[in-house]
């Protein structure tokens, strides 16, 4: 599923991110927000945010986002050998391998605001 960039994680960025101790995450994070794609059920959702972590390292797996065809999406990884099979979280099932600089990140957060 597609991710869209918000930005460095600072203070005020996003109305979701409202409660959370932004300090808990190193400078090197970042946001982006779940596409319409993801639809509105399942763990990860529409318009969901997520905190991706950029320099740490990624392993077996990780829920990661990877820039394919110029497009950041977001996948699950699974470790071979040295490198990494990217298995897609929604859609179609074709997995693909991953060079390090596809990598854009790990997801570390998610954060979702609920209307009332």
């Amino acid at each position: 599923m597609r991710v869209n960039y918000l930005g460095p994680l600072c203070v005020g960025i996003h109305p979701a991110m409202e409660g959370y101790n932004l300090k808990q995450f190193p400078p090197s994070c970042y946001l982006v927000e779940v596409s319409d794609e993801a639809g509105v059920n399942g763990p990860i959702m529409e318009g969901d945010l997520l905190v991706v972590d950029e320099a740490k390292r990624v392993a077996h797996a990780d829920l990661v986002v990877a820039e394919l065809d110029g497009e950041q999406r977001l996948f699950h990884t699974h470790r071979i050998g040295g490198a990494f099979r990217l298995l897609p979280t929604a859609g179609p099932r074709h997995s693909v391998i991953a060079r390090a600089s596809d990598l854009r990140g790990v997801v570390v957060s998610q954060a979702r605001r609920y209307a009332v």
